[in-house]
């Protein structure tokens, strides 16, 4: 009889990372390339070379979550999902109740492929709408139009129980108004879960560089944006999906339990191009990470048995930094015992009074939560907290 599995505090998950997509889209700035041909067959041995080389490296986890990011992980054929899946199972204790998901784009959803995935084994679907408005796809490059994304996300529906979607909001020329009528519509729509997040403009990419020429035109104030935020918290609060964290909101109960592993800074093993993990080997935490492009780390997978290119200790009291950032962002907040087990120093308590008076902090003896105000501000908070 083999040994008991090993619980991880927070949880362990495992995130692969399926680095290809149809077009790239402009506001995007993952780890995502445009190519015509995928051999997936190589591509799921490799997958399956790196996850034995985690395996080894961390023997008798239990794992809580699988999560397929991307890119576009629908672009993935069935038998790749089920080798990877299956190569999981075989390296680490599988939890019968784990949570597998798999990110899909309306533009590669099909019921028999969405079968295949079931059978897989994939038991929750995330799926990038990104807007209900025809010219707001054209305008954020997505290449489906509402119908479609309708329609996809009726097949998800039929197929799995457990189905989310992202909504993107502060949009180009977008009004509170319309986006209150949007949400509306999403929250109709809505299984168990919503992720909802504000535009943001990131270096590198094309949306990036027609706003460092001043050609993006129409984004909304910081004051408007601020009121979507606060407008998207009331609707979804009163449609019985209530925030637990910045931008994801659920039925109680159908939290992401593979992004709650993040947020509880759990353990997580991260497979594919461009993949990050935090992972504990002989007593320390590590952070990891992978090449991120494609054809560099599939050589190195097959020579080595894995692209890994960083792995380094992470100091005691960064540990307990990054703990604080990532429990701040939900709404159970920071549990101050795990946080002063880190090694993290001693928060001022003349910052926790004030933010407390300005309505940007809840405290006890035990947890230290951001509020509904605080949660946006969260940056600000943490540079009080830590200074």
């Amino acid at each position: 009889m083999g040994a008991e599995p090993v619980a991880i505090e927070g949880g362990f998950g495992v995130y692969v990372h399926w680095p290809f997509c149809a077009a790239k889209c402009p506001y995007c700035d993952f780890n995502s390339h445009v190519r015509q041909g995928v051999d997936q067959r190589r591509w799921a041995d490799a997958l399956c070379r790196e996850i034995r080389h985690h395996a080894d490296l961390l023997p008798g986890r239990r794992v809580d979550s699988v999560f397929f990011g991307g890119g576009t992980p629908s672009l993935m054929e069935p038998a790749t999902v089920a080798a990877v899946i299956d190569q999981i199972a075989a390296g680490w204790d599988l939890a019968p109740e784990a949570e597998i998901t798999l990110e899909a784009n309306p533009t590669s959803v099909e019921a028999e492929r969405f079968r295949g995935y079931a059978s897989a084994g994939v038991n929750r679907v995330s799926m990038g709408i990104q807007a209900l408005h025809d010219a707001d796809l054209r305008r954020l490059g997505r290449l489906h139009s509402v119908a479609e994304a309708r329609a996809a996300f009726d097949i998800a529906r039929a197929s799995f129980a457990r189905v989310s979607f992202d909504l993107i909001y502060a949009r180009q020329d977008q009004t509170l108004s319309s986006w209150e009528a949007e949400l509306t519509t999403a929250l109709g729509m809505a299984v168990d879960h919503l992720s909802l997040y504000q535009l943001t403009i990131e270096a590198g990419t094309a949306f990036g560089a027609l706003h460092a020429r001043g050609r993006l035109r129409g984004l909304p104030a910081d004051d408007l944006a601020a009121d979507m935020y606060a407008l998207t918290q009331e609707i979804c609060a009163a449609g019985g999906m209530p925030g637990y964290e910045i931008s994801n909101h659920a039925r109680p109960g159908a939290e992401s339990r593979h992004n709650l592993v993040y947020w509880r800074y759990g353990e997580y093993a991260g497979v594919g191009p461009g993949a990050h993990g935090r992972i504990m080997l002989d007593g320390t935490r590590h952070a990891t990470e992978t090449l991120r492009m494609p054809e560099r780390w599939l050589e190195a997978v097959e020579t080595t048995g894995t692209g890994m290119s960083l792995r380094e200790a992470i100091p005691a009291a960064e540990q307990a930094e990054e703990y604080l950032m990532m429990a701040l962002r939900l709404a159970e907040g920071v549990d101050l015992d795990r946080y002063r087990r880190l090694g993290g120093p001693d928060i001022d308590r003349s910052a926790v009074e004030d933010l407390t008076a300005l309505g940007l902090l809840r405290a006890d003896e035990v947890r230290l939560r951001a509020t509904d105000s605080g949660r946006p501000v969260l940056n600000a908070l943490l540079r009080r907290l830590l200074a």
